[in-house]
């Protein structure tokens, strides 16, 4: 489903994190006025108001993905015409996005950007021993423990809890059944669920309008425990998603590009330029969606057979730079609360920011209510994404081109692998 939507203002958001650095950093602990205790005084505000805005984020998670991916996978089944060219498209789609996971993994393991903040100055409010066993026990779980989370006994229950794993497992099946019942029962269950999801669209709308004033308050807090220290794990967090989108944008596609459709790379960027541009400027990828069926059709020779289906599918489950930046996201909070997560657990990492770029993909600020969905699911401090929102805004733009090319980059394959020649072909590039 293809959502139009207008974000926060991008300088209100700016205004907010300059103020709540600025705030936050005089009222630092030991800082007074005339005796007066001022860190004791406004931390537990900026405290309790952070968790408010998170709390209202973390409200919208369970129904929002649930209904977000039962309504997906019960659309693809729905399509009679999915077929051999579905197949391919929905299989290109998760593979850049494993692929842009893992470079983004790469980077944030090799910079280790939240092991530049001091623990201690974070987590006096949190209790972090508890988090460690709790992560701790998941991770010495045996695989029958893990499999007994992904297909709960008690759906109910799970829903309650908010386990993630499990939440998924029974909304990608629950959307399949759905396909294949009886067309009256079907389509009753698909007006229930796409009611859900557009009233969980709505509800986000009026929490992000909201966002400056909870931005303010999560990085106001920030900076009281951790002061300007923290702005330098900020740029190497910053530094570790762009070197991670980069590398998928001008790296990895461009090889897949070259290699399976052999087409000029060079070409396909030019063909793309004004719907980046767009992308960029906008940072919704559903705003960018006529400019880029454009770009693919006319510019770059791809058929509207293929462009009619990949493009729009695209936008509404292919992020591959929000799955890249929700898993160095997750990572960072684990660092920054001096978490060292083992292999088992970044896997998951990795299965989850797959899973949750596709099922929130669409809403205003998708990728933070999919990081609240990932932290949940590992049992993180939900308030560490008041640690890295204050550069949200900026990268949200930097993940939007990624995934409005990625979406391009898509087509040129699927349309490649049908056999169409005249696919960035000079003759084409002309025209355009």
């Amino acid at each position: 489903m293809t959502v139009h939507h207008k974000k926060a203002g991008p300088w209100k958001v700016f205004v907010a994190i300059f103020i709540g650095m600025i705030i936050g950093s005089l009222t630092q602990k030991g800082s007074t006025l005339f005796g007066f205790d001022l860190f004791h005084f406004t931390f537990p505000i900026y405290d309790l108001c952070g968790k408010v805005f998170i709390n209202a984020l973390t409200l919208i998670v369970v129904p929002l993905v649930s209904s977000s991916i039962i309504t997906g996978i019960a659309r693809i089944g729905n399509e009679a015409a999915f077929g051999r060219l579905g197949v391919k498209t929905f299989g290109f789609y998760l593979g850049t996005s494993l692929l842009a996971i893992l470079i983004g993994l790469f980077f944030v393991n090799l910079l280790k950007p939240g092991f530049q903040i001091n623990p201690e100055a974070i987590t006096a409010h949190t209790n972090v021993a508890d988090i460690q066993q709790h992560i701790t026990t998941q991770e010495t779980s045996k695989f029958s423990d893990i499999l007994l989370q992904i297909v709960p006994s008690n759906i109910i229950d799970t829903f309650g809890r908010g386990q993630m794993l499990g939440i998924i497992f029974f909304s990608l099946i629950f959307g399949y059944c759905i396909s294949k019942i009886e067309t009256h029962a079907s389509s009753t269950l698909m007006s229930f669920w796409q009611g859900v999801f557009q009233a969980m669209i709505r509800f986000t709308h009026i929490i992000m309008k909201f966002l400056p004033i909870g931005v303010f308050f999560l990085v106001a807090k920030v900076f009281a425990e951790a002061g300007f220290q923290s702005l330098k794990s900020l740029g190497l967090f910053t530094v570790a998603v762009l070197l991670g989108l980069a590398t998928f944008m001008f790296v990895a596609l461009p090889i897949l590009l070259k290699v399976i459709a052999k087409v000029r790379p060079g070409r396909h960027f030019k063909a793309m330029g004004p719907a980046l541009i767009t992308a960029f400027s906008t940072s919704s990828s559903s705003a960018t969606l006529p400019i880029t069926i454009d770009c693919v059709e006319k510019r770059a020779g791809v058929s509207n057979k293929i462009c009619s289906l990949v493009i729009p599918l695209g936008t509404s489950i292919n992020m591959s730079g929000s799955a890249l930046y929700e898993c160095v996201a997750a990572m960072f909070v684990a660092q920054a609360y001096g978490i060292d997560l083992s292999f088992t657990t970044q896997f998951i990492v990795v299965f989850l920011a797959l899973i949750t770029s596709i099922g929130v993909a669409g809403v205003p600020s998708a990728s933070l209510v999919a990081i609240i969905a990932i932290l949940k699911a590992i049992g993180l401090p939900i308030e560490g994404i008041g640690l890295f929102i204050a550069v949200d805004r900026v990268l949200d733009m930097c993940r939007t081109t990624v995934n409005v090319f990625s979406d391009s980059c898509c087509a040129i394959l699927v349309a490649r692998s049908e056999g169409e020649e005249k696919v960035l072909a000079k003759e084409v590039m002309k025209e355009s």
